[in-house]
């Protein structure tokens, strides 16, 4: 590690390095620069409270110095605070009334060279007024006002006629990063112009937070920013933006003051600047005469008022006045020009601060130079405490220090015309007008147009109106005439109108009577409608309500036919069957919906051979079909049952009968035959679930024996498989209609109806009851239950 060299001549080798004297020299000339800067900007507020003390005592510069020397050792301060302090009495100005919280806020942080907070910041003032360009301003504001409070770098933007910003001066960025940022086009959003639209400033803790492009963003991405307008008498010149190192927390309200009445201090040299620098050129501008603006005014086809500006004792802009208005303008409330013309705005139009927001939106006109415009704005007036409503199309531009208004009314007469005309035309309306006493007839265009005659044809009267009608309409329009004609009321027709084109519309007709003072009938207005659509449409309404109700009428006899088929066949309970040491129950639930009758079937016979035939069966689909398929193949099982084939042998000749059956019926099917004197049970399936075993607190399905659904295709074998029941055993047969639902498998629904099933009742109806109590199926299908218990 080296060793930093000395600044001052040591002691210890008696010789001082030649890079320690160098260093000392640098240090030494940096401190005369600032005292001389520092008595400069001291000698300048001196002079200044001299001039204050010369103008309250009435004496002269001589006596004013020496009671200045008397008062500042009076008062134990030097003289150049005593000297602010004079001008801070003397002004009451807004730097005065921040200067309190000024020194309160930067106590801590005053500089080694023992100036105090309050005469730097009339320094900064100092410096920013006598300064003859903004960089000078910038300097000024960042070493005097700025940097005791924190802040690195500042930037003073001025804003150009056409929304645009131009870097006017910086102090703190460099002279590369302040190169690329002279020019900034409108409509870019930068922290400047977002502190130019709100109206208290942009205030932003970090840069990086809000991801705004601005000056010096790459140096300190994490630092706050602060961007606020910089104006004067309600006209804004441009932006303030001061930068900071870190992330700026909320600063109180009197350093928020300080920093407004730094950025009006930027505004009179902004003013400067934009004379000396219109849009970027070197040379004066000279603003218009408002002279000028009231002949651009006069000769405008709209309605134009001129407004200037009308400022408040402190300089702040209060309202504006109506300096002229040109001869197409039109008072919302029915004022000639003369009781408009000089008044001010808000005195005239109390409301357009309001209600309509109008004096808002010509005061950021003014302040930015940015015009605006809008259609159908609502304007309130208050005349003589009556409250007056208007619409319309503003448009508003600056024109030098004046602000040109064109105010253009709505005819409302003309609008509800425009209204009504499109309203006859989409609604296929044409109004008419008939004098009885002179014979004339006022007809529209539509009318001409639902008549299909061109508008150089003569009106056809109402007494013609049967030659121009279908025939079979004659009595509807003789009716029609004798109510308006002779009763002399109110009447309307219906009748189809045939036009000279071939084309013949349904039209009704509306018409009243007009009756003179004398009670005598003289004139007839009214209106026809064509209402060719609607009648079509109500024909073929009309037509879809006769087809539906037959279709729900076929549909509810089919339906009928279909439960009246099933419940013959199949009725809902059935008298217990006979068997020695058996108990048998059946129970059949049809579907809730009419339309979802099926082709569930169950059976439960004594054979002549002595055993019980047990069967449940579920055939495909809905509908008479179902249930048709249904019958024909429970029937033919019972049949085949007598031959004392078993249970898969049936089930074999059953498949030969579905799959030969019109429309190839598929079906499947559970068929058992039980043998009373030794309690066996032997049984096959077709594509069914298997029968369920309760016996004591267990119940589970029969082993799951192979068989194909019936009808799939023309021969098929069925396996057979035999179970030996005990006493209180209870078998349980159904259909899917018993545990099916929609959101879960079958396996899940099988599991709930075992879990059910292995309460037993004491008796075997209870037990089918409670099966088909707690069901939770919600297929909304039929449901066949055939049980057995062994005694």
């Amino acid at each position: 590690m080296g060793h930093e060299p000395a600044v001052e001549g040591g002691d210890g080798d008696g010789q001082a390095s030649p890079v320690g004297r160098l260093a000392a020299t640098v240090e030494r000339l940096r401190r005369e620069v600032r005292a001389a800067q520092a008595e400069a900007d001291g000698r300048a507020l001196i002079e200044l409270a001299k001039g204050i003390l010369v103008e309250r005592l009435g004496c002269g510069p001589a006596q004013a110095s020496r009671q200045l020397a008397e008062l500042t050792a009076q008062a134990g301060v030097t003289p150049l605070e005593f000297a602010v302090e004079v001008i801070n009495q003397a002004s009451r100005d807004r730097l005065s009334e921040v200067t309190s919280a000024f020194l309160a806020a930067t106590a801590a942080t005053d500089p080694p060279d023992g100036r105090a907070s309050a005469v730097r910041l009339r320094a900064a003032e100092s410096g920013a007024l006598a300064a003859d360009d903004t960089q000078a301003v910038a300097d000024s504001l960042l070493e005097h006002a700025l940097t005791p409070l924190g802040a690195e770098a500042v930037a003073i933007w001025a804003l150009g006629s056409d929304g645009s910003l131009a870097l006017a001066g910086s102090a703190g960025f460099s002279s590369a990063e302040a190169g690329r940022w002279r020019h900034v086009p409108p409509g870019v959003t930068t922290v400047a112009r977002r502190g130019l639209t709100e109206r208290d400033g942009e205030w932003i803790r970090s840069l990086s937070d809000t991801g705004l492009p601005s000056i010096g963003q790459h140096h300190h991405p994490d630092g706050g920013r602060i961007a606020v307008p910089a104006g004067t008498g309600g006209r804004i010149h441009g932006v303030l933006e001061i930068a900071w190192p870190a992330p700026l927390e909320s600063p109180p309200p009197a350093i928020v003051r300080q920093i407004e009445a730094l950025a009006e201090l930027c505004a009179h040299t902004l003013e400067t600047y934009t004379l000396r620098h219109p849009d970027g050129v070197t040379g004066p501008r000279v603003l218009p005469d408002v002279s000028e603006l009231m002949d651009l005014a006069d000769g405008l086809h709209d309605p134009a008022l001129v407004l200037v500006p009308h400022l408040g004792p402190d300089g702040h802009l209060v309202d504006f006045r109506i300096h002229h208005v040109n001869s197409r303008f039109l008072d919302p409330a029915g004022r000639p020009r003369g009781a408009v013309n000089g008044a001010l705005l808000l005195e005239a139009y109390p409301m357009a601060a309001g209600h309509s927001e109008l004096f808002d939106r010509i005061e950021r006109v003014y302040a930015t130079g940015e015009p605006f415009r809008t259609h159908r704005m609502r304007l309130t007036a208050l005349v003589d405490d009556v409250q007056l409503a208007a619409v319309a199309d503003i448009n508003v531009s600056r024109h030098g220090d004046s602000v040109l208004l064109i105010w253009r009314i709505e005819d409302e007469t003309a609008r509800l015309a425009s209204l009504l005309q499109h309203a006859q035309r989409l609604g296929r309306i044409g109004g008419f007008e008939e004098n009885l006493l002179t014979g004339e007839i006022t007809w529209n265009g539509q009318l001409y147009h639902l008549y299909g005659r061109p508008v150089s044809d003569s009106p056809v009267p109402l007494e013609d109106l049967p030659a121009h009608a279908h025939p079979d309409d004659a009595v509807a329009i003789g009716r029609f005439l004798r109510t308006l004609l002779h009763q002399r009321r109110h009447a309307s027709a219906a009748f189809r109108l045939q036009r000279p084109d071939g084309v013949t519309r349904h039209i009704r007709v509306v018409a009243e009577p007009v009756l003179d003072s004398a009670g005598q009938l003289y004139l007839l207005r009214g209106a026809y409608q064509d209402i060719s659509a609607h009648h079509w449409t109500e024909v073929a309404l009309a037509a879809t309500r006769d087809q539906l109700a037959h279709s729900e009428q076929q549909a509810s006899e089919r339906n009928r036919l279909t439960l009246q088929l099933q419940h013959a066949i199949m009725p809902p309970t059935q008298a217990p069957l006979e068997v020695p040491g058996l108990d048998v129950a059946v129970r059949y639930r049809p579907a809730e919906t009419q339309h979802l009758v099926g082709g569930d079937w169950y059976d439960a016979v004594v054979l002549p051979s002595r055993l019980v035939l047990l069967c449940v069966g579920d055939v495909a689909g809905h509908g008479i079909e179902a249930a048709t398929s249904m019958v024909v193949l429970r029937n033919a099982l019972r049949g085949l049952a007598v031959t004392g084939a078993g249970p898969a042998q049936l089930l074999s000749w059953l498949n030969m009968v579905a799959h030969h059956l019109t429309g190839a019926v598929t079906a499947t099917a559970v068929c058992g035959l039980y043998d009373p004197e030794n309690n066996t049970l032997r049984w096959a399936r077709a594509g069914h679930l298997p029968p369920v075993l309760v016996r004591g607190s267990e119940a589970a399905p029969l082993p799951l024996v192979t068989g194909l659904l019936l009808g799939a295709v023309p021969e098929a074998t069925y396996e057979e498989h035999e179970v030996q029941l005990a006493v209180d055993d209870t078998l349980l047969m159904y259909t899917d209609g018993l545990i099916e639902r929609r959101d879960r498998s079958v396996e899940e629904s099988l599991a709930q109806f075992l879990t059910v099933a292995r309460a037993v009742p004491p008796t075997l109806d209870q037990q089918l009851d409670r099966l088909l109590t707690h069901s939770r199926s919600d297929t909304d299908d039929d449901t066949c239950i055939v049980g057995i218990r062994v005694a």
